[in-house]
């Protein structure tokens, strides 16, 4: 999971090694001609609407970004609204809020290696991820309201602070500016894995992770460790997101918040045992314009305990 926070002294770290093949080693132009369009009218290789284990109900739409090609879903009208998944996740995790945050167009892309985008030259680090995040804002959207949950909320902090003439406002659910030596390590741990046993072993893994995530007794565990599972593929982009977040523990995003200058509003969950309070009050204490809000009864997994009160959070924060 992305953060089991902790606040305690920093070590640096560095896990990336090389990432070779995989997702990188199939990337394509986002068009025929090879040119990404103008703000807001992206040019796509594909609207394809599959069925709902392959692209969920929305179609699929997918851009060239830097070095890599950007999967990403779209619905509803209005100004825009972006949502940043989480890590072993992707924009299908969002299913529940695409088209429901009532007047606005509602984003959801699948971060670097991770779903549809490709792997491109991954470097592990939040600032890569955010630049990709700037870089969907820039020639998809235009500035908009970013959403993003755990991993996800990390790169849309990073966004606010390093882009913000990009972000308009920014909601962050079960999210971290800083982990402890507890989760650096688990990161390292769930790395060597990946590098070691391959996706099989890390399959298991994640549904280990993903039974401790959920507050809901009745949730279906092994669909959801499907889905997770589904969305990493190869691990190469699971050990891209680990790697950004192991790094907080010697690099602490929490220094650049007070560089924030949108609104900014922190979600978290009643029964969230990997981003507990403390997490949240450290980057309320940080932020210079931010609010807390917390849905009773949720794990870290929020958005599958309670999608309603998850999308009722979401589109109150966003106005």
């Amino acid at each position: 999971l992305d953060n089991l926070a902790e606040a305690d002294q920093h070590t640096p770290v560095s896990m990336m090694g090389s990432l070779s093949g995989g997702r990188g080693s199939r990337e394509r132009d986002a068009t025929e001609d090879g040119t990404v369009a103008p703000r807001g009218r992206a040019r796509a290789l594909g609207a394809d609407r599959r069925s709902d284990d392959e692209g969920g109900a929305h179609g699929v739409m997918r851009s060239a970004l830097g070095d890599i090609e950007v999967a990403w879903r779209a619905s509803g009208h209005g100004e825009p609204v972006v949502l940043v998944h989480g890590l072993a996740e992707d924009g299908r995790s969002w299913e529940a809020q695409l088209g429901r945050l009532g007047p606005h167009r509602t984003f959801a892309y699948d971060i670097r290696g991770h779903g549809r985008t490709t792997l491109g030259s991954a470097d592990g680090t939040l600032a890569q991820l955010g630049d990709d995040l700037g870089r969907f804002l820039a020639e998809v959207t235009g500035p908009a309201i970013c959403v993003g949950f755990s991993l996800g909320g990390t790169i849309v902090l990073w966004a606010a602070a390093h882009r913000p003439h990009l972000v308009r406002r920014a909601v962050v659910l079960a999210t971290s500016s800083v982990v402890g030596r507890r989760a650096r390590d688990f990161y390292a741990d769930r790395i060597e894995l990946v590098r070691a046993r391959g996706p099989e072993e890390l399959a298991r893994a994640l549904r280990e992770d993903t039974s401790a995530a959920l507050a809901r007794p009745d949730v279906d565990v092994d669909m959801v460790t499907a889905r997770r599972v589904a969305a990493v593929g190869d691990g190469d982009g699971y050990v891209n997101g680990a790697a950004a977040m192991a790094a907080l523990n010697g690099q602490p995003l929490t220094p650049d918040l007070r560089d924030v200058g949108c609104e900014v509003t922190v979600v978290g969950g009643e029964r969230d045992a990997f981003c507990p309070r403390r997490a949240a009050d450290l980057m309320l204490e940080a932020l210079p314009r931010a609010r807390y809000v917390e849905i009773a009864g949720v794990g870290h997994l929020m958005n599958v305990d309670d999608p309603d009160a998850v999308t009722a959070a979401i589109a109150e924060a966003c106005g």
